[in-house]
């Protein structure tokens, strides 16, 4: 007797959900397999967004996508529940999930339920953290964008600085410290320019906008690391001609309630601290002692990325450490990488529910796109020809579409962006509630 092959994705990130989606629509709708995606939380939000949303520009719930309804139009399952484990040998992972109980009006109460799921292919695409490198006060004082819940906090944060700040007499100022200068220390900076000036516009003016400080701290010689010498000097030219201070150089030693206190012993006052530099591979994978990981905690894979200890085991994005060709650094933990391996991942569960040899994954290099506002980004396509302005404003936005497209199919995608280009003036240019 034969049974359907059952495919398990942990993790609805960029990378699963459009993994879950393309397996759902082949194999699931055809019943060649039993496609189940497994998250912590009921909605996905694309993780590039979250700049925007904690500088309080994007209306959270029209980005959002349930996990459940997109499950019921695209052939596959969602499971609600935390990933604590898996038990290889017997080919089961453990969830938690929370429950909820009305015990007394206005009284909601949560108890821990446990299961397992059985599965034939376990996929890990758990994504990654921030990673603080044991940094004193940063945990306690810092604000971290690794998730939703992570942003809209910054934001509302924020915006209670501005609320209660019209309570005073006279104007104050603010001093915001942003630690990392990679793609979401440098956006995030950006979007905070637009930000101070649209609360100054709704009437939140006890807040000087021009007494704003926003400071970019970067522990190397230079912004932006990843791209070349070039592009990192204009986008720190242009964030310096929106008013950002720039310190490279700059390593961090510890973190308080007031200040950043830098290891040649001079120190920053901040109100508020954002901690966006460097990143690792989720907590969970601790409780993975048999697999091989690196420093970064990520799994590490083979070229067909299949766990190293494990062939039912697969790996991909933030989580694992993918390095096809020998004699090259191991790829960066970057959106367009999850996104081509999703899309290899479909060919490889085709070809291995066919029981035919799996192909090998290979990086196609597209280039990297940075925002710096609503009118503004900067970037290198093919790691080569240098961008900027509007033309790469446009290409950053169509990343966006092009999730969207993977996850909704392309007609859903077009009507989103004709509903976005439609609505984008008819509310205010930043979240006040």
């Amino acid at each position: 007797m034969t049974t359907t092959h059952k495919i398990l994705i942990i993790g609805g990130g960029a990378g699963g959900l459009e993994l879950a989606t393309q397996l759902g629509n082949s194999l699931g709708k055809s019943s060649k397999a039993e496609i189940t995606l497994v998250d912590q939380k009921l909605t996905h939000i694309w993780k590039p967004l979250l700049h925007e949303i904690a500088a309080g520009r994007l209306n959270i719930h029209e980005e959002e996508t349930n996990y459940f309804a997109h499950a019921a139009k695209h052939y596959y399952q969602f499971v609600l529940g935390r990933f604590v484990g898996v038990d290889r040998h017997n080919k089961r992972v453990s969830i938690q999930s929370e429950q909820w109980a009305k015990k007394a009006a206005n009284s909601d109460s949560t108890s821990t339920t446990h299961m397992s799921l059985d599965y034939d292919t376990l996929i890990l695409a758990l994504g990654s953290n921030s990673n603080d490198f044991n940094t004193e006060g940063v945990k306690q004082y810092c604000h971290f964008l690794d998730n939703l819940e992570q942003a809209q906090k910054f934001q509302q944060d924020l915006l209670h600085l501005y609320l209660d700040a019209q309570h005073l007499p006279d104007a104050r100022a603010l001093n915001i410290a942003i630690i990392g200068a990679g793609a979401t220390g440098v956006e995030l900076a950006a979007e905070l320019i637009h930000a101070k000036e649209s609360f100054y516009q709704y009437g939140l003016t006890k807040i000087d906008p021009t007494k704003v400080n926003i400071t970019l701290i970067e522990a190397a010689d230079r912004i932006l690391p990843a791209l070349s010498g070039k592009t990192s000097e204009h986008t720190q030219q242009q964030l310096e001609d929106l008013g950002i201070q720039v310190c490279t150089h700059h390593r961090v030693a510890k973190v308080d309630a007031e200040y950043v206190h830098f290891a040649d012993g001079s120190q920053l006052n901040a109100e508020i601290k954002v901690w966006a530099a460097g990143i690792k591979a989720p907590d969970v994978f601790n409780t993975l002692t048999e697999f091989e990981k690196d420093r970064l905690n990520r799994l590490h894979v083979f070229a067909t990325l299949q766990t190293t200890i494990d062939p039912d085991i697969f790996a991909f994005g933030d989580c694992a450490h993918c390095q096809p060709i020998a004699n090259e650094p191991p790829l960066a933990p970057r959106a367009q990488v999850a996104s081509q391996q999703a899309s290899f991942l479909v060919r490889a569960m085709k070809a291995r529910v066919a029981q035919r040899p799996l192909p090998m994954f290979k990086f196609s290099e597209k280039g990297s796109l940075v925002s710096l506002s609503q009118h503004s980004a900067v970037g290198e396509l093919l790691g080569k020809v240098n961008i900027h302005g509007v033309i790469a404003k446009s290409m950053y936005v169509s990343l966006y579409r092009v999730h969207q497209a993977n996850i909704h199919g392309y007609t859903h995608a077009g009507l989103l962006t004709a509903k976005d280009l439609m609505t984008k003036n008819i509310g205010p240019k930043i979240k006040l509630h």
